[in-house]
């Protein structure tokens, strides 16, 4: 039998300010709350949770009427944060299919997505209807999914599964209409499923209608007549044959999580918890396409209305929570805002990791998250400008550095450098003795013969040089500089492997590194 040409998944979740608030508030999500909407003193519940439901709270209640619940929790709405998590629940969406078109209204989020062709895939409609709910539960958002041939049954399927009247309690919110029993499928539903005007609604009311398969025995011709002609839409959807015109959606992949505070916040502690939150948001999101955060931005909105602004970007780009928020602290101790906190917006920016295979006798690298932890700490003790790697100048010459205001800048690895071209041991190590020590040295035939280094008098057994550097000769302080790399062997025994160099113009010698 050849596949189906079309096949939808649509994914609805009701009560999306409530659920949009409660998504970064996992606390209150056991508790009754309520969200309201509008200008003192007319504000009235726009949506609510299960538990605000079982006691009594209803849509449309004033916040007066809210003062007699004395368990419940008032939430003021947000529209940003309902931004940020209907793009969340969009990329979940994109994850399986990038064909997903939004279809949300004013307090519920809904899209389709078309999953025609992706058995292969993502699995079985069954299989891939449960991972997308695992991915969207993950997230803290309740939701329903319905599979169907049809686009608008599938809506309504998913509508009708997490409404208090529901017809189909299943555990999992997942219902798959078999081909050609749409319309069966739809009979239960109530037509509070469909986006039905006021005036259509009071009279099917009055007619006696109430789901959407009596809906469908109407006659066409006489409905027609009487609702005018979107009353045939209405009846091709209760029957589950309305066609529709996909139109995908192609949002902007931002990693960004909004968040306003109950009310505002002076201690730190108090507001890292928020940002835990905040940060396991990102990084689920992050996990998803298989990426990490490279950087993240914190912006604090103070009162008064001014900005406080952040930002932490590690070596290597990270899913590690903890790190993040470690980091983020350091920060903001080093930098604390001003005045007491109101809302906070984090921004990451996406990287990929970079996995680097050592050798088998390579000495073991410190970690890439506790070596910026402590470059924090360190920043945090000397001074923001005083930790990081060196400048070097364009120049042969040894210690050529940048002036000091300008010679320390961010330590931080290019993608180039994490590719490892060998995985053969390094035999030495060097250390470069600052500031070079004085030493007397004895030459014979050209070739250094004894020098007398810390007290020790060494005889050279080999002699690598010389190396001539010289620059700068338009310069006052311009260099002439002879260098020799040893190996020579104390009258004890102990051998020394060592870097020594001669001031040509002034004929004086230093010692100026040790191989290890």
């Amino acid at each position: 039998m050849p596949a189906p040409s079309e096949l939808y998944s649509c994914l609805h979740a009701r009560e999306f300010p409530a659920q949009a608030l409660l998504r970064l508030r996992p606390e209150l999500r056991n508790q009754p709350c309520a969200v309201i909407e509008g200008e003192p003193p007319m504000q009235y519940v726009c949506a609510l949770n299960t538990q605000a439901r079982k006691i009594g709270i209803a849509l449309g209640n004033t916040l007066v009427e809210l003062d007699t619940f004395p368990t419940v929790t008032v939430l003021q709405r947000s529209l940003a944060e309902e931004a940020t998590a209907r793009q969340v629940m969009l990329e979940c969406a994109g994850a399986i299919s990038p064909r997903v078109e939004d279809c949300s209204g004013n307090n519920n989020f809904a899209c389709g997505i078309d999953i025609a062709g992706t058995e292969k895939l993502m699995g079985a409609p069954p299989v891939l209807a449960r991972n997308l709910l695992t991915r969207i539960k993950s997230l803290g958002i309740d939701a329903s999914i319905a599979v169907s041939q049809n686009f608008h049954a599938a809506n309504c399927l998913a509508r009708g599964l997490r409404q208090p009247e529901a017809i189909y309690r299943q555990p999992e919110a997942i219902y798959i209409v078999a081909a050609g029993e749409e319309r069966a499928a739809l009979a239960p539903l109530p037509l509070s499923v469909l986006d039905l005007s006021g005036q259509h609604a009071e009279t099917l009311s009055h007619w006696g209608i109430t789901t959407l398969g009596m809906l469908a025995e109407l006659p066409e011709t006489e409905l027609i007549a009487r609702l005018g002609q979107p009353a045939k839409q209405l009846r091709q959807l209760a029957r589950g044959e309305l066609p529709h015109l996909f139109r995908p959606t192609e949002p902007a992949i931002t990693f960004e999580e909004r968040m306003q505070l109950d009310s505002p916040v002076e201690i730190l502690e108090s507001l890292l918890f928020v940002v835990r939150v905040m940060l396991e948001q990102l990084i689920a999101r992050a996990h998803v396409r298989v990426i990490a955060l490279a950087a993240v931005t914190i912006t604090l909105v103070l009162e008064g209305g001014t900005f406080h602004s952040r930002n932490v970007q590690p070596a290597l780009p990270s899913n590690d929570q903890n790190l993040w928020l470690k980091l983020l602290q350091l920060e903001l101790d080093a930098h604390p805002p001003v005045a007491a906190v109101t809302a906070l917006t984090l921004t990451a920016e996406p990287g990929r990791t970079s996995k680097v295979q050592l050798g088998l006798f390579t000495p073991q690298t410190p970690e890439a998250g506790r070596l910026d932890i402590t470059l924090a700490r360190i920043r945090a003790i000397v001074g923001e400008g005083n930790a990081g790697r060196a400048q070097l100048r364009d120049s042969q010459r040894s210690e050529a550095f940048r002036p000091h205001a300008h010679r320390v800048e961010k330590f931080q690895l290019q993608q180039s450098q994490l590719q490892v071209k060998s995985t053969a041991p390094s035999p030495f190590a060097l250390r470069i003795i600052r500031p070079p020590e004085r030493i007397s040295v004895a030459i014979y035939a050209s070739h250094p013969q004894t020098f007398a280094f810390r007290e020790k008098q060494y005889i050279v057994e080999h002699a690598y040089g010389p190396w001539l550097f010289s620059g700068e000769w338009w310069h006052p302080a311009a260099w002439n500089t002879e260098q020799w790399d040893l190996i020579a062997r104390a009258q004890q025994g102990a051998s020394l492997c060592c870097c020594i160099v001669r001031d040509v113009a002034q004929n004086q010698w230093h010692m100026a590194a040790l191989y290890d």
